[in-house]
């Protein structure tokens, strides 16, 4: 016979059990009820589409580091908030510009010439240096790459398209060369897997090993050995893509 604490016990455990079941059905039905798309801007980068049964009319947010959002009534088409979208790109280019100038330094930013001066600045070396290095790349580990695009983008590192075209994000200019290659073979990656589920870390895994063994052996890299070292005391499930990708969370993208 259960005691007077105990059966209080049960009580507990089946109320907070009754509770999460309406926790867990109200996520799936709110999520049901949002579909997003990608629209690629050739200045501002991807922005998120997102319908939404809750949203009555346009909105649009803008952020330094996620980029920008709109969001549209669920009945509108993507065809017609992409034409709604670019009735307001003015707005949203000029005030993109000022929120990531403003976030990238701090309190006192540059003004807006000297800031788009040093935007180019990355452009013109990303060009120069990251396009090469990306086909280098390619052809060291048998890809076949279409068009290259240096972007201005503030929330991804980069990006693959299914017609082979990758997108670079200028800032990898300003990340160590061992992490700026992460990048690279990442997208090259993406070639022959356009997902990130298991097949896609096991190939980026491989070629990272590859890649750093040659960076040591071949240019010298001391970053290349830092890495080794890191990935050898890493548990994570792909070590040297961990170790990799570290420099890239120490920039903020401007």
């Amino acid at each position: 016979m259960l005691s007077r604490l105990e059966k209080r016990a049960n009580v507990r455990i089946k109320s907070d059990k009754a509770k999460q079941s309406v926790t867990n059905s109200f996520s799936i039905t709110i999520f049901a009820f949002h579909m997003q798309k990608i629209y690629d801007d050739p200045e501002i980068g991807e922005v998120l589409l997102v319908k939404s049964t809750r949203a009555k009319r346009l909105s649009i947010k803008v952020h330094p580091t996620k980029g920008v959002r709109m969001t549209i009534p669920y009945y509108v088409p993507y065809s017609q908030a992409v034409l709604l979208f670019q009735q307001k790109r003015d707005w949203v280019l000029e005030t993109y510009q000022k929120v990531r100038q403003t976030y990238a330094q701090g309190s006192d930013p540059l003004p807006q010439n000297e800031f788009e001066e040093i935007v180019e600045e990355y452009r013109q070396k990303a060009k120069e240096t990251l396009v090469p290095r990306l086909r280098m790349l390619a052809q060291r580990y048998g890809f076949t790459v279409n068009k290259v695009t240096i972007k201005h983008n503030a929330s991804n590192w980069g990006s693959c398209s299914s017609k082979g075209n990758i997108n670079l994000n200028l800032n990898l200019v300003r990340v160590p060369q061992v992490s700026a290659d992460y990048v690279l073979l990442h997208e090259l990656c993406h070639l022959k897997y356009r997902n990130h589920g298991e097949d896609f870390h096991r190939l980026l895994e491989n070629l990272c090993c590859q890649h750093i063994l040659w960076m040591i052996q071949e240019e010298k890299s001391q970053d290349a050995t830092t890495v080794a070292l890191m990935a050898k005391k890493s548990h994570a499930a792909f070590p040297v893509q961990h170790a990799m990708e570290k420099g890239l969370k120490n920039v903020r993208i401007i």
